[in-house]
């Protein structure tokens, strides 16, 4: 039975990618072929162009129509081994796609899984009383600061009248300390205050003159 159906390939598979190169190689080898066919059918049309007519020409369009018939059949087979090279490759450039989606949706499926783990471990409610507390401490210090930068009472409507009246009533306090002698001790003999008198320091042998403390205080 091996012999006639031949035994079982245990081989590695052939790829997508090795048809497409195989059939590649074959139809470069096809466009060798149809190249020299090509060559040879130029050299028979110059040889009959200088001929005349007979049956040494005939002879000549015989062999060149059968190279003719052998060519078109190399370029229908090539034409077929390009679609079916086409064919392949986009089957490769679909598998490759089908790849990239399917590695896509299981970097989803981690990613969400990772994140409903990492999300689960979050209570919003403890978040969102954090921030009321922060809100909280954000008033208080407000306040504290609003506290402590307020300006004491400090009359500001003092008028020029108020101000004549004060001074008039220390002016008269004054008289009334000097007529009960409460000032004698600081004024000298002749109502001069006593930071205007001189006084002799120790190291001076003679006095000043009492003409001259008078110039000074005057």
């Amino acid at each position: 039975m091996n012999r006639l159906f031949g035994a079982k390939s245990t081989g590695p598979k052939p790829t997508l990618n090795s048809a497409i190169s195989n059939v590649d190689t074959h139809v470069e080898s096809l466009d060798v072929k149809l190249a020299k066919l090509t060559a040879e059918l130029t050299t028979y049309q110059q040889r009959m162009s200088k001929m005349r007519d007979g049956p040494g020409k005939s002879a000549l369009k015989q062999k060149a129509l059968k190279i003719l018939q052998r060519r078109k059949m190399i370029e229908s087979q090539r034409d077929q081994l390009q679609q079916q090279s086409w064919n392949m490759e986009q089957a490769n450039m679909m598998t490759d796609n089908l790849k990239n989606v399917m590695t896509t949706v299981d970097v989803m499926k981690d990613t969400n899984k990772n994140l409903k783990k990492q999300y689960g471990k979050i209570d919003i409610d403890k978040i969102e009383r954090m921030q009321d507390e922060m809100q909280d401490l954000m008033e208080m210090g407000n306040d504290i600061q609003e506290s402590m930068s307020r300006s004491y009472d400090v009359p500001e409507d003092v008028d020029e009248a108020e101000l004549d009246a004060e001074l008039e009533a220390l002016g008269e306090e004054a008289e009334f300390e000097s007529s009960l002698g409460l000032g004698a001790g600081k004024e000298g003999a002749d109502g001069m205050p006593g930071f205007m008198v001189d006084e002799v320091p120790q190291f001076v042998d003679e006095p000043p003159q009492q003409g001259k403390v008078k110039e000074a205080a005057g």
